[in-house]
């Protein structure tokens, strides 16, 4: 993963709506919708859409079109290599030491 995709994911989880979001439509057995989310959260629909834009663009999850509704998965592949991407970042910044 490169730096930029890296950091980019990083800002995308560096507030505490984003990383409940994604808890929420990770601990759905079906696709999550934005009225999903907005159920389990104090939030305003227009709040947790534009969090969820961020996460989008941060390629975190993906949007799929179910009839008129927008529903949204987590990308595990991509999480999967933001780990270990994170994992060597902070291993290489240890071995300076």
């Amino acid at each position: 993963m490169q730096d930029e995709e890296l950091a980019n994911m990083m800002r995308a989880l560096g507030h505490p709506v984003r990383l409940n979001i994604l808890r929420i439509i990770a601990a759905r057995t079906r696709d999550c919708c934005c009225a999903d989310v907005t159920q389990c959260l104090p939030l305003a629909q227009s709040t947790v859409s534009q969090h969820i834009k961020v996460l989008l663009e941060a390629g975190l999850i993906e949007r799929r079109s179910k009839g008129t509704r927008n529903c949204y998965v987590l990308m595990h592949e991509k999480i999967l290599l933001f780990e270990n991407s994170l994992g060597g970042l902070t291993g290489s910044l240890l071995e300076t030491e």
